[in-house]
């Protein structure tokens, strides 16, 4: 687990500038979006791929906190809040442009799945970690919607199972099991892309 910057604490106690935020202080909401632009933005990147849409999606995502900021109820779960309103327009920008190809079968089904614990690292967590580059981006985007957002939430933006749950309005397990499968599907798309440039290099 990494240490966390001081970006991360200052978001994690954000509470008073939400507060303020919900009560019109422009202020506070400037600095709120100061706090979440660049966070927001690389989940959307990452998610697409692609700069102008991650940039669109981001834009959005901050118009449709500032227009129903004021019916957050509780502050303490703005993070998993604003995680809902950036996935529903990054799904909504992948519909606009027509960009998934492929729709993934629920694993919601699936009743257990062996899934070692958050504070554990697993073989395929570890090789996604190892090979964070433009590859793995757009290998992640071969992947179903559902374990593309799962994986970039919790590989990438280092939230919590239950912070994903809640983000997905899906149960722990179905979670861990998205990612089981997310990860193992990202492991095989990235050695068959390895194998086919090795092979197509020493044709040459």
């Amino acid at each position: 687990m990494s240490t966390a910057t001081l970006l991360d604490i200052a978001m994690n106690h954000s509470e008073n500038i939400i507060d303020r935020a919900k009560l019109g202080d422009k202020g506070a909401f400037n600095k709120l979006v100061s706090l979440w632009h660049k966070r927001i933005y690389n989940f959307s990147l990452k998610y697409f791929n692609d700069h102008d849409l991650a940039t669109e999606a981001t834009q959005k995502t901050f118009i449709k906190v500032f227009d129903h900021l004021g019916q957050l109820k509780e502050v303490e779960k703005f993070k998993s809040w604003i995680y809902v309103i950036a996935l529903n327009q990054c799904r909504e920008e992948d519909r606009k442009f027509g960009r998934l190809s492929k729709m993934f079968v629920s694993s919601d089904e699936v009743s257990e799945v062996k899934y070692k614990q958050e504070q554990t690292s697993s073989p395929e967590s570890d090789y996604v970690k190892t090979e964070m580059s433009d590859i793995v981006t757009a290998a992640i985007n071969e992947l179903g919607e559902e374990q593309k957002a799962v994986l970039i939430m919790k590989e990438y933006e280092g939230l919590k199972f239950r912070e994903i749950a809640e983000v997905l309005n899906v149960s722990e397990n179905t979670v861990k099991s998205r990612l089981y499968y997310g990860l193992s599907h990202l492991k095989k798309i990235l050695e068959k892309s390895r194998a086919f440039n090795e092979s197509y290099h020493d044709g040459k």
